[in-house]
C-alpha cells in the first residue's frame, strides 16, 4: 500500500503560526489568507492551534473562531488538525469537542506537559480525549518541551483505539518509530523539520511542519521523490531548504521566525507574537531575509519595500 493511501491526514502539513492584529486581537481574516497561501503552495494539510500557533497564549474562544476561519477557507481542499492537547484532559475533551462542531478533520494531542504524568496516565489521557469525539487522533510525541517522552509500548497500545491513527514525531527516535511501523498501523508524522528526510526515508508517510510555512512545495517534491525511489533527488531538495531551516529554527524559537518571514513575504501584515514569546529583532530578520533567498525561498519582488 502506497504512502499516499495510509496518510490520515495528508503529506505535507505546516504547523500554522497564529496571525494578530496590531493591538494584539486574533486576526482570523489573515488566518483564512494565510491558510489559503499555504494549501495553493504545497500543503495538502494544516495544524492549526499547534505549539507553532501560539496555542497556550489563545483563549477557547480565539482557538475555536481560528479553526472556523481555516476550515471555512480551505476545508474543501485540505485536512485540517486541531490542537487540542493541554496538561487537563478535561480541558483537552473540551477542546476536542469544539473543534468537532467547529469542523476539523482530525485532532492533534500532545502528551501532557509540566505535570509528567507517567506513562499509564498518558495513556489514559490519550483515550479519554479520542473517546470524545469521532474524529481521528494525532499524538504528539515531544518530550523536549513536555519532559515526558511517550514510550514506544504506550503509542503501541494507544494503537489499539480505533480513532488514534498517527503519531507526530519529534523525540529523534528513529529506532522506536521504525518498531512502530513494523509492529502497528500507526502512521508516524515527522515534526521536527531537521529529520524530514530521515523519517521520510525509513517510512514516514508526512511532515508536520514549522518551515512549510516558506517551503511547502519543495516538501511536496521531496516526499514524491521519497515515493518514487529517488533517494539522490530527495536529498538535493533537503539540502536546497537548509538556509532557511536553520533561519527559522535555530536561532530563535520556530514561531517566532516564522512570522517574520511570512512578513517579509507580503504575507502577514506584522510579525506580532504574544508574551512569553518577542518578535524577532531586526538584525534576526536581516539575517533571516539574506538566507530566505540563498535558499531561494523568498521572491525578489517580495523584498521591495522591505530593504
Amino acid at each position: 500500500m502506497s504512502p499516499a493511501v495510509t496518510a490520515p491526514f495528508g503529506r505535507v502539513l505546516t504547523a500554522m503560526v497564529t496571525p494578530f492584529r496590531d493591538d494584539g486581537a486574533l486576526d482570523p481574516a489573515a488566518a483564512a489568507e494565510l491558510a489559503t497561501h499555504l494549501v495553493d503552495h504545497g500543503n495538502d494539510g494544516l495544524v492549526v492551534s499547534g505549539t507553532t500557533g501560539e496555542s497556550p497564549t489563545l483563549t477557547d474562544d480565539e482557538q475555536d473562531r481560528l479553526l472556523r476561519a481555516v476550515v471555512e477557507a480551505v476545508g474543501d481542499r485540505a485536512s485540517v488538525v486541531a490542537g487540542v492537547g493541554t496538561f487537563d484532559t478535561a480541558h483537552s475533551i473540551g477542546l476536542a469537542e469544539a473543534a468537532a462542531a467547529a469542523g476539523a478533520d482530525g485532532l492533534l494531542v500532545v502528551s501532557p506537559y509540566y505535570s509528567k504524568p507517567p506513562q499509564s496516565g498518558l495513556s489514559a489521557h490519550f483515550a479519554a480525549v479520542a473517546d470524545a469525539t469521532d474524529l481521528p487522533v494525532m499524538l504528539y510525541d515531544i518530550p523536549g518541551r513536555t519532559g515526558v517522552k511517550i514510550s514506544a509500548e504506550t503509542l503501541a497500545r494507544a494503537a489499539e483505539h480505533d480513532r488514534i491513527v498517527a503519531v507526530k514525531e519529534a523525540s529523534g527516535d528513529l529506532y522506536a518509530g521504525s518498531w512502530l511501523m513494523r509492529e502497528t498501523d500507526l502512521a508516524i508524522y515527522c515534526g521536527d523539520d531537521a529529520l524530514n528526510l530521515p523519517w521520510l526515508a525509513i517510512g514516514a508517510v508526512g511532515v508536520v511542519s514549522v518551515v512549510g510555512h516558506v517551503a511547502g512545495k519543495r516538501y511536496a517534491d521531496m516526499v514524491a521523490a521519497i515515493d518514487s525511489g529517488d533517494l539522490e533527488q530527495a536529498r538535493k531538495i533537503d539540502r536546497s531548504i537548509l538556509p532557511a531551516l536553520g533561519a527559522i529554527m535555530t536561532r530563535t524559537q520556530g514561531a517566532i521566525m516564522a512570522k517574520a518571514a511570512l512578513e517579509l513575504s507580503g504575507r502577514l501584515p506584522n510579525r506580532h507574537v504574544r508574551l512569553p514569546l518577542v518578535e524577532a529583532t531586526d538584525a534576526q530578520v536581516a539575517e533571516l531575509r539574506r538566507d530566505l533567498v540563498t535558499a531561494d525561498l523568498l521572491e525578489i519582488a517580495s523584498l521591495q519595500g522591505t530593504a
